[in-house]
Order: structure tokens, then C-alpha cells, then sequence
């Protein structure tokens, strides 16, 4: 916060501006020169925004899916909101999570490496609770997790962490896989201390309390197609060029499709006897009179409205129109 002058102090600075003694460009120009903004080469920012942008995305639909998935399994109202997604060391998120805690680990080919994903301790607990025929309300006191609590949270995690591949599915096809489960973060070495990750907190809202659960990316795991994770990239099929060729690739397959098309002069109704004598140059009235528009069939569909001619030594027919061209249907 900058420093608050002194009634004293701004009188002595206009007094000296009105002297010319300070001249306002000169003060505009030092305070440009100490805007400086600090860079720690230890922690190198390597995730951008339009990174940062393009996983809290991903991340916000992967917390609309997991909050009916958890609603379905808790049988209660379960909402999951996305609060934060920044870069910091594995280090950093290693020592902002609580012993114990469950932290499954697990892999999501295409991506390389081992990415984490930790449940807060009461969440597990309020979990638990509920699947085991509690309310799930309250606060927990800290202990060690039963085999039975680890056993009843990984199925959950693991539905969990499924739901990847559906919130991952306009960026890249993923196929997550659980590696194993770790109640000690400490003892968790997948990653050296200063390794950027990438944090994305979630905030699960059950029971009229809220909890916490986190996944954890390293850098080195999304390095190769960080190509990907950029907004624009993510929706470049929607330019303009790219679906006019599209359209123009449509078309000329389209353009080869043959079609067969059919004149309709007119129609008759006679009687088996009148037809079992018809002979060369009998005359037969039809219901369409020679100023009137014919009908053409596109494989057997009233399309166009035509007349009939001679073109040269041929008969043809001259399109007049469109059956019901303003006419959209919806079937």
C-alpha cells in the first residue's frame, strides 16, 4: 500500500512544483522506473494464463459432474465448486495438506507422469458416515483411517477420478488409472521439491458444511501438449476458414452423388377395359392442363415445379420453381 503524505509533505511538494524546482515529467518517470515486479528464479512461472485459463475450464465442468455423481452415491445434495487453480511447487502443496489425508495417485495416458488427488480428511470422514448409515453432520476428530475407510473412499475416489475423462474430452482423450492410495503426504517423493504443479482446489458443500478436495498436475506431466491447453486452440475448429473448407470438402463429395429424377406429366384414373384397348394413337386426357406446372420426383420426392419442351431433338422440361421452398421441415 503506498505511504499516506503528511498535510506538511504536500505542501512542500506543491510549493516546490509552482517554484519549478520539480518538474511533474521527472516524477512520472521515477515512479515508472520502480515499477519493478519481483521473479523468483527458484519457482519459474511456467504454467501461463491462458494455461491457468484453459485447466480451470476443464476443472469447473469436471466439478458439475462430480457434484451429481457424489449426489447419487450419498443420496443427499452434494454442490462441488472450483475455488482456485494456480501454480506452486510440489514442495508448497505437499506441507498445505493435512496428516494424515487420503492422497490417491494416478495416471492419465496421454499425459505423462503421476498426477495426485487428495481428499481433506473431513471429507473422508463425512463420506464414510454417510455410506455407513450416519447423518454426515458435525465436525470429525483427526485419527488414522481404518482399512475400511480406505477401502470405502478409494471406490469413491476412483468414480471420482473417472469423471476426468469426460471433463477432459474437448481438450484430449484421457484414460485415467489409479496407481495406489497414501494416507502420509510427507512420504510421497513422485516429484522433487521445487517441481511446478499445478493446484485446482475444490470447495464440496454437503450437509450444511464445506470441505475441501485437491488435484495436484505437475508440469512435467501436461509439458508435452501445453500446446493444447490454449483457449484458442481449444476452440480453433470453430474459425471461420476451417469450416469454409470444411463445407467446400462437403460439397464436392456431395456434388458426385447420383440422383435419379423423374418428370411427371399428369395422372389418370381409367378402367381395365379401356386400357386392355388402348392402341397407337388413342389420345388420353390427364388431369394437368398444358399451361399448368408439372412435378419433378428427386428419388421419388415431389422437389420442383417444371414445364415441359423440346430442347433440340429432345424433350426436356424448364425448372420453374421450388415445392415449398419456404416451407422448413422438422421431422
Amino acid at each position: 500500500m503506498a505511504d499516506v503524505l503528511s498535510q506538511g509533505e504536500i505542501d512542500a511538494l506543491l510549493s516546490a512544483l509552482d517554484s519549478g524546482e520539480l518538474n511533474p515529467d521527472e516524477l512520472e518517470q521515477e515512479e515508472e522506473k520502480q515499477k519493478v515486479k519481483p521473479y523468483d528464479f527458484k519457482s519459474p512461472q511456467k504454467f501461463s494464463k491462458d494455461h491457468i485459463r484453459t485447466l480451470e475450464l476443464i476443472h469447473d465442468n469436471f466439478a458439475r459432474i462430480i457434484s451429481n455423481y457424489l449426489t447419487a452415491q450419498v443420496r443427499t445434495n452434494v454442490k462441488v465448486n472450483i475455488e482456485t487453480v494456480q501454480q506452486i511447487t510440489y514442495e508448497e502443496f505437499i506441507h498445505s495438506v493435512p496428516n494424515p489425508t487420503i492422497l490417491t495417485i494416478f495416471k492419465m495416458p496421454p499425459l505423462s507422469g503421476s498426477i495426485l488427488f487428495e481428499t481433506n480428511p473431513q471429507f473422508v470422514y463425512r463420506i464414510t458416515d454417510v455410506l455407513l448409515g450416519g447423518a454426515g453432520i458435525g465436525q470429525y476428530k483427526t485419527r488414522e483411517f481404518t482399512d475400511i475407510d480406505k477401502n470405502i473412499i478409494k471406490q469413491i475416489n476412483k468414480g471420482l477420478i473417472a469423471n476426468l475423462k469426460l471433463a477432459w474430452e474437448d481438450v484430449l482423450e484421457v484414460e485415467p488409472e489409479i496407481e495406489g492410495l497414501d494416507t502420509n503426504p510427507a512420504l510421497n517423493q513422485t516429484l522433487a521439491p521445487t517441481e511446478p504443479v499445478a493446484l485446482i482446489t475444490f470447495s464440496v458443500e454437503m450437509s450444511g458444511s464445506s470441505t475441501f478436495i485437491n488435484i495436484c498436475i505437475p508440469y512435467l506431466s501436461i509439458e508435452k501438449i501445453l500446446d493444447k491447453l490454449v483457449v484458442q486452440y481449444w476452440f480453433r475448429e470453430n474459425d471461420a476458414e476451417i469450416l469454409e473448407h470444411s463445407k467446400e470438402k462437403l460439397r464436392q463429395r456431395i456434388n458426385i452423388v447420383d440422383l435419379a429424377m423423374t418428370a411427371e406429366l399428369g395422372a389418370t384414373n381409367i378402367t381395365v377395359d379401356d386400357f386392355l384397348k388402348l392402341s397407337i394413337g388413342d389420345v388420353v386426357t390427364l388431369d394437368i392442363t398444358t399451361k399448368e406446372a408439372i412435378k419433378m420426383k428427386v428419388e421419388d420426392e415431389d422437389y420442383l415445379y417444371a414445364k415441359p419442351g423440346i430442347i433440340g431433338k429432345n424433350k426436356g422440361v424448364q425448372i420453374l420453381d421450388i415445392i415449398d421452398k419456404d416451407v422448413e421441415n422438422y421431422e
